[in-house]
């Protein structure tokens, strides 16, 4: 009987250095669900890497490690039902917007419908560059 996936958030799905970042935002692909906004990346692995960009107009630093740890869990609990390219998963880059009172079941929502709207994109991205000449 195989085991479940791990639900973990270890180094390897994380960005952690600036280069990642700025690969991310260079690629321009940005979208918006409920409170969060994202920006998204193909990898070419077989994880979802995640960053995070939380700006002051959350609040003050309690309210924004708050945010953190709600998009982080999120993110830990539904990462195995993130839609995957055919090369492999995504870089995931996930802003919250404004002041966050979403519960964790609504980041979760606007996260997994976030990876969903970024995910259609880079497909229709793709399938129009292969029709191309």
């Amino acid at each position: 009987m195989p085991f479940p996936p791990a639900l973990t958030l270890g180094p390897s799905k994380r960005l952690r250095h600036g280069g990642d970042y700025r690969a991310v935002f260079d690629a321009k692909m940005r979208k918006s669900r409920g409170p969060l906004s994202g920006f998204s990346r193909p990898n070419g692995l077989a994880r979802y890497r995640l960053g995070l960009a939380v700006g002051k107009s959350v609040g003050n630093a309690v309210e924004r490690h708050r945010a953190k740890r709600l998009v982080r869990e999120a993110f830990r609990q539904c990462q195995h039902e993130l839609p995957r390219a055919d090369s492999g998963a995504y870089d995931l880059v996930v802003s919250v917007r404004g002041r966050c009172s979403a519960t964790l079941a609504d980041v979760q929502a606007a996260l997994t419908g976030l990876a969903a709207l970024l995910h259609a994109e880079w497909q229709r991205r793709s399938d129009r560059h292969k029709g191309a000449p």
